[in-house]
């Protein structure tokens, strides 16, 4: 058996997406799985964005140690370490969690979710909200 996960597109428009990620884990976790592809996507100004912009997190963690989100990159780069329990980060008046450099071919954009301390029975339920950029 394996952990049952589920991405949902909450809100599609031009500029913002809302996805909610959902786990409920046997307890072998996740490793490095992308939450959100970037290439799949479709920008403001018709094409793929130059990158994702993470306004607010909300999200409700029971069973396992933590969840970190990373920006997809060679050496990974950690957006965030969610602990268990309910929170609410926003970062909008900060003009939001940009990735620390551009996608290259040494990254690409997408944000990816890793599970930390799985336990049977675990769960998680994350709601994104992010903006898609455009240069």
């Amino acid at each position: 058996m394996s952990d049952v996960v589920d991405t949902l597109t909450v809100f599609s428009g031009a500029r913002k997406k809302v996805y909610r990620f959902t786990n409920i884990s046997d307890g072998t976790g996740e490793s490095t799985v992308v939450k959100i592809d970037r290439s799949t996507l479709t920008g403001p100004n018709g094409a793929v964005p130059t990158y994702i912009v993470i306004e607010e997190l909300q999200w409700s963690i029971q069973g396992f140690s933590s969840v970190k989100l990373y920006w997809d990159h060679t050496a990974d780069d950690e957006i965030v370490m969610l602990a268990p329990g309910n929170g609410v980060a926003t970062w909008v008046a900060a003009g939001g969690m940009k990735p620390p450099q551009a996608p290259s071919a040494a990254s690409d954009g997408d944000v990816i979710l890793t599970t930390v301390g799985a336990q049977s029975g675990a769960t998680y339920e994350i709601t994104m909200v992010v903006r898609l950029k455009d240069s």
